[in-house]
């Protein structure tokens, strides 16, 4: 797993700003999938309806979370699963190191599983010795380069077919190739190898049905499957709010996160899992773990503001379509989430002052909302984050970020509350906005603390004359 580092936000988004190969990999990602999701929800049978009805569900399902949890766990251990609660990431993680350790677990296989990533489960398996091996075939790559995924759904979009050629010669062995089709047949040779030794499977959580005791999940390349189902112990991890009523909610929350995350409707491989094979069986595993984690949701449960984000089903739509993310990518926001949902939830789960730059470096165009599945409004809940980190919030921790800056525009109202003030201000600035360097007509540099505005653009310099005394000149030449 990277290191969780929201703060290196403006250093790493310049870096990838400039790399031509991830630009060109962005913008073709959100060329096919941005209009062909949009395609889809316009061919809904259900029509435009069915994504308010699942915003509903999710909704529905977050307020009476007590009782869902409660029955999906009845369930769980009816069907001879183990349930575990996790308060925080450390405790999920030695949850699962103590399962392994209790097994002389020696070799694990992982479907991908954003909570994983946001617990740092990885790194403190392969501290005690065990191998662990991601088995997305987008995963496996970064995991054989040592980055960090780029999209949600398609984590190694940035990566070439010549550096995937080359990081498979050097790590796997294999003969130089650039051909797809066989540098995925290595993969599965090297993948199949470690499914049939590995002691553990681990897989994280797409949505959990509280009346049947079922966790699902969604995949497009049967990974997921074969980890859960060829080791002798599979492990959840879920987020405590990845759960819904029924069978007949799942099915449409699950409908509307293939079409959001790409461009499908419905994935290639939908899995139920509830417990330990049976008995008389031979497939699955001899024991079944359900680890479930708040690590900081119940904050985000009791807040009226940031509650709506638990009904976030992580389906990615929302970078599909962002311009900010189309052109940093998601190793730019330093954690397992990125894009729009990123902006909001890093800073609630690893701190809002520490994730500052996330929130604010967003449009507010409002393309994430209309994109997401279930109508989720990210734009109000930046909006929301960008106010406490002007004003500060001692329930979530928050310090204004600048108390200078409340201090400008503190100023600036006073001056735009009074008209003959704002008027004087406007004059004078018209006079020094001469004295500042311009290129073709435009100031191609402000004095601090404004310097920020030209770092990257010219801004067009002040008109002779407001709209206002426009307007006025006019009535008046009308009126004569």
């Amino acid at each position: 797993m990277s290191t969780i580092a929201p703060e290196k936000y403006k250093e790493n988004a310049s870096k990838n700003i400039a790399d031509p190969v991830l630009q060109k990999a962005l913008s073709g990602l959100q060329e096919r999938l941005g209009p062909a999701t949009e395609n889809l929800y316009n061919s809904l049978p259900e029509g435009h309806k069915m994504r308010t009805e699942a915003h509903q569900f999710r909704r529905k399902a977050i307020d009476n979370l007590d009782v869902l949890l409660s029955t999906l766990v009845d369930k769980v251990r009816g069907h001879g699963g183990i349930v575990h609660f996790a308060k925080t990431a450390e405790e999920a993680v030695e949850i699962c190191k103590k399962i392994a350790l209790d097994n002389d677990v020696k070799t694990v296989v992982k479907g991908k599983s954003m909570v994983t990533e946001e617990v740092g489960l990885n790194l403190a398996l392969e501290k005690e010795g065990i191998e662990v091996y991601e088995t997305d075939l987008g995963e496996y790559i970064l995991q054989l380069s040592g980055e960090a995924p780029t999209h949600i759904v398609a984590p190694a979009i940035h990566k070439t077919r010549r550096e995937v050629a080359e990081l498979f010669t050097e790590k796997l062995g294999t003969p130089y190739t650039e051909d797809p089709p066989i540098l995925t047949r290595y993969a599965r040779k090297a993948l199949r190898e470690k499914f049939l030794k590995a002691d553990m499977g681990i897989s994280g959580c797409n949505l959990a049905c509280a009346e049947t005791g079922h966790i699902v999940t969604v995949s497009n390349e049967g990974n997921i499957r074969m980890s859960t189902t060829l080791p002798k112990i599979h492990v959840a991890f879920m987020g405590m709010e990845r759960i819904v009523a029924n069978l007949e909610e799942q099915q449409s929350i699950l409908r509307l996160m293939s079409m959001g995350a790409a461009a499908q409707e419905i994935g290639g491989y939908v899995s139920y899992v509830g417990g330990p094979a049976e008995v008389d069986h031979g497939d699955g595993p001899q024991e079944f773990h359900l680890i479930i984690i708040d690590n900081g949701r119940s904050k985000i449960l009791a807040d009226p503001e940031f509650r709506e984000m638990l009904c976030c089903i992580r389906c990615g739509a929302c970078l599909n379509v962002c311009p900010v993310y189309g052109k940093i990518g998601g190793q730019a926001y330093g954690s397992p989430y990125c894009g729009p949902v990123g902006a909001v939830v890093t800073p609630l789960l690893f701190g809002i002052n520490n994730s500052a730059d996330l929130c604010a470096g967003e449009t507010l165009c409002g393309a994430c909302k209309q994109a997401c599945p279930l109508e989720i409004n990210l734009p109000r809940m930046l909006l929301a984050l960008r106010s406490k980190l002007s004003e500060g919030d001692p329930d979530w921790d928050v310090q204004p970020k600048s108390k200078g800056e409340n201090l400008i525009f503190a100023s600036w109202q006073r001056f735009n509350s009074n008209r003959k003030v704002y008027d004087l201000l406007l004059g004078l600035m018209r006079v020094l906005q001469h004295l500042l360097p311009a290129k073709q007509g435009m100031i191609s540099r402000l004095p601090w603390p404004l310097s920020g505005w030209t770092a990257n653009r010219n801004m067009k310099k002040l008109a002779p004359k407001t709209f206002m005394q426009q307007w006025r000149e006019k009535k008046e030449k009308k009126g004569s």
